[in-house]
């Protein structure tokens, strides 16, 4: 697990063209938490997005941008190993950045509930991924992808996007793993959007709107 997660040290992928849209201020998000419907998905609208404190997801088909209050965050202090866990870690291998699209279609899989990654969103983070901003944490055990995430990093700042698993625990060791890198490259901020109770598991914790746009604009 050699390799970083990773804007910082020196690390600075390459810029993409500014984004034609201007987003509402996160604040003004309904009681739905969505601030905008409309836009594309080009890199540059966004990265502008999570800039801004807000992240794309699909409500049938339409593209809305969403501002979750409370908001899951994960400590990089706060996650909990388990002794089931430390045991799991040991039977898989983590890679970085190998398999990104794999990773995508892995939390796509059409099986699971609410699923709302599409064609459209593996085609726009692949992008990403090609220009150094969004990464997947994958997790393998004899040559096979057994589970994995992944997400966009900017500055000290890591939005974790989705995971998934096909083996017990692989999701877990993927977060375990995304934890120590972005520990080890100096990251402050693990952005996973909402608090569930398995989230709530590893150590997320939620907090306010207000809150969390600050933490973001100090990771930024």
């Amino acid at each position: 697990m050699s390799r970083r997660l990773c804007e910082g040290r020196g690390v600075k992928p390459d810029e993409p063209p500014e984004t034609a849209w201007a987003f509402p201020d996160a604040r003004d998000a309904g009681a739905d938490e969505i601030v905008a419907v409309g836009g594309d998905l080009e890199p540059g609208t966004i990265l502008a997005a999570y800039r801004q404190g807000l992240f794309p997801m699909r409500v049938g088909r339409r593209l809305a941008w969403w501002s979750p209050d409370p908001r899951g965050i994960l400590p990089l202090d706060g996650f909990h190993v388990s002794r089931s866990l430390r045991t799991a870690i040991r039977r898989f291998e983590v890679r970085i950045d190998t398999a990104f699209v794999d990773v995508m279609r892995g939390c796509a899989a059409p099986d699971r509930p609410h699923g709302w990654i599409d064609a459209s969103f593996i085609d726009a983070y692949a992008r990403l991924s090609d220009l150094g901003w969004a990464h997947s944490v994958e997790v393998w055990r004899e040559g096979a992808l057994t589970g994995g995430l992944y997400g966009l990093r900017i500055g000290s700042f890591f939005a974790g996007e989705s995971m998934f698993h096909r083996e017990r625990d692989a999701s877990k060791v993927a977060v375990w793993a995304t934890v120590e890198l972005l520990r080890m490259d100096g990251a402050s901020l693990f952005d996973v959007q909402w608090q569930t109770p398995h989230l709530a598991s590893l150590g997320v914790v939620a907090v306010s709107r207000n809150a969390y746009l600050g933490l973001l604009a100090s990771a930024l």
